[in-house]
């Protein structure tokens, strides 16, 4: 069962009103836990500054004596959305500043994660003298020390939390390193890359490089580092916001990539109108494509190209890869339902943990954060890879931090996991083939012991009603215009309408004329083609229904209840 819960509203809203904000988008602000109109500030302006990220200073520095005395560098990507942009953002802004720079993405079923030894040999046929990490690398300490007895210095520049030890000798930048002061530990790798461009262009200004020539623009590249910060679903904290909405700004001015532009255009959508979840659900899963079932190449090609036609190319190549990803993962989630069966009714468990020999590790990903969103229990969903082990991708539900979790059972069950890492809502790891049972009940032991009752019932969270008039068209575009996603939930409100009209659409879709005072409002109900009752407690959204140039208000309903 599904139950309604009204966020709460905390006295500041009426102080964020007083500042400017409109009442409805003041109550939502303040319900997020925005306590001042500062925290709205989303210029770059408001950007802190770089000079706070442990090790930057470092790595500006090798970064400018590479370019300075034009040394090879080698770009080592993760092969997601935020690894590919990472990749892209380190490409475009390094040879900007001057660098002899390029790339190498690990294929995900050969070479795994991160940058290890046999990624290093690799990379060294390219005889660099340095090698750059982006959106991974915080574990790499093989990697790392394979790279060193080859004479080859490594930068590593990620996000992810660190284990025990760091990989030395390495000049590392991650914001969630021991003893880092910067006041936002949500950047994503896109977004770390970003900064140690910032850094480096500051350098190479002071020691004169640009004399008689114009710098580099960085923030060209935000559109790249909007798409990696949404598509890696980190908490758009105030920096993160800062960054997505000034890349959105660019892409609505027309000043898109070319890459992006393509990835709009394969799925028919105008980059002018671009929003969070265009990036989150339209750009994102495309480009991820090509790292879940062929090799990321494909995607950092397609964002690094000034080409028209070679990114359209390459655009159009990620819509048909991602349009067999969702082939490979409807039939991988209805296996997994079979197996699964009625959870809820046939066992207490509050995890899932799934596998099957002939199941795709690039689209495990996907399948478990479909499992956790219909059972609303953190998922693991494994698949065998090539090396024999099983290689497993997990999402969690608000309060469980999922790699935190595998950390506890890695030291309480010594030798189940051969390697993991992740963040608080998604992680990944490794097991040996025989492992699984004995990893299935350590982790359920872990959540057992964190989780509660409440924290395991399914809800919907709304930002309450509506009064009468405050739900126009205009507040659709207010809404559309700003920045939702991790941690900034994009506002749901409730309210009891009357059904006026229905019909079904597509063959699975409802769309409904709702009225409520006086008021009537078309809405949309999606995956559901049933009857419905005359009277019904909505949580919905007002969406921007645009068709032939026109824009209406559409309300997309996203749970209902029987209401008399």
């Amino acid at each position: 069962m599904t139950t309604l819960v009204r966020r709460e509203v905390p006295a500041i809203h009426s102080t964020l009103a007083a500042s400017g904000l409109s009442p409805v988008l003041a109550r939502i602000y303040a319900a997020r836990g925005i306590g001042s109109i500062a925290e709205l500030d989303h210029s770059l302006a408001a950007l802190p500054t770089y000079a706070a990220l442990r090790g930057i200073d470092a790595a500006a520095d090798r970064l400018a004596r590479a370019i300075a005395a034009h040394e090879r560098i080698v770009i080592v990507a993760d092969y997601d959305a935020d690894g590919a942009t990472a990749c892209a953002v380190g490409l475009r802004g390094l040879r900007e500043l001057g660098a002899t720079v390029d790339f190498l993405v690990p294929n995900r079923f050969e070479f795994g994660y991160g940058l290890t030894p046999e990624i290093v040999a690799l990379a060294a046929r390219q005889a660099p003298a340095l090698i750059v990490t982006v959106d991974n690398g915080i574990a790499s300490v093989d990697g790392v020390a394979a790279a060193a007895a080859r004479g080859i210095d490594v930068l590593v520049t990620d996000h992810h939390l660190p284990g025990p030890v760091l990989p030395t000798p390495a000049i590392v930048v991650d914001p969630n390193q021991p003893g880092c002061t910067f006041p936002s530990k949500h950047l994503a790798g896109v977004g770390v890359m970003f900064y140690v461009l910032l850094a480096t262009r500051a350098r190479l200004r002071a020691d004169g490089a640009f004399a008689g020539r114009a710098e580099p623009n960085l923030a060209r590249l935000l559109d790249l580092v909007a798409l990696g910060t949404v598509a890696d679903v980190v908490r758009l904290d105030q920096v993160n916001r800062v960054l997505v909405t000034q890349g959105l700004a660019r892409m609505r001015s027309g000043a898109a990539h070319p890459g992006v532009r393509a990835l709009f255009a394969v799925a028919g959508r105008d980059v002018r109108q671009a929003s969070a979840f265009d990036l989150g659900f339209v750009a994102g899963p495309r480009l991820n494509a090509a790292g879940r079932l062929a090799d990321m190449s494909l995607g950092i090609r397609c964002l690094v190209t000034d080409d028209e036609h070679e990114a359209m190319a390459c655009a159009q190549r990620l819509d048909a890869l991602n349009r067999e990803r969702r082939e490979v993962e409807a039939g991988m989630q209805d296996e997994a339902l079979a197996d699964l069966g009625d959870v809820a009714a046939a066992d207490d468990r509050v995890t899932l943990c799934l596998h099957r020999d002939t199941w795709h590790q690039g689209v495990v990903g996907i399948v478990a954060s479909r499992l956790k969103d219909r059972f609303h229990r953190p998922a693991f969903v494994f698949a065998r890879a090539n090396d024999g082990e099983l290689r497993g991708s997990g999402r969690s539900i608000a309060g469980f931090h999922l790699r935190d979790a595998l950390d506890l059972v890695s030291k309480r069950a010594p030798g189940i996991i051969i390697r993991f890492g992740g963040h608080a809502y998604a992680a990944g790891l490794s097991l040996a083939a025989d492992a699984l049972p004995a990893f299935r009940d350590a982790f359920e032991a872990v959540a057992r012991e964190s989780l509660s009752a409440v924290q395991l019932a399914r809800t919907v969270a709304s930002d309450g009603a509506l009064a009468a008039g405050e739900l126009q068209l205009a507040l659709a575009r207010e809404l559309r215009e700003r920045v939702w996603g991790q941690g900034m939930p994009a506002p749901t409100f409730d309210d009891v309408f009357d059904v006026r009209a229905t019909r079904v659409v597509g063959g699975a879709h409802t769309k409904l004329v709702l009225e409520r005072g006086g008021e009537r409002f078309n809405a949309i109900l999606f995956r559901h083609a049933g009857p419905l009752p005359d009277r019904l407690r909505a949580a919905y959204r007002p969406e921007v229904n645009a068709w032939q140039g026109a824009e209406a208000l559409e309300l997309t309903i996203e749970h209902w209840w029987p209401t008399p």
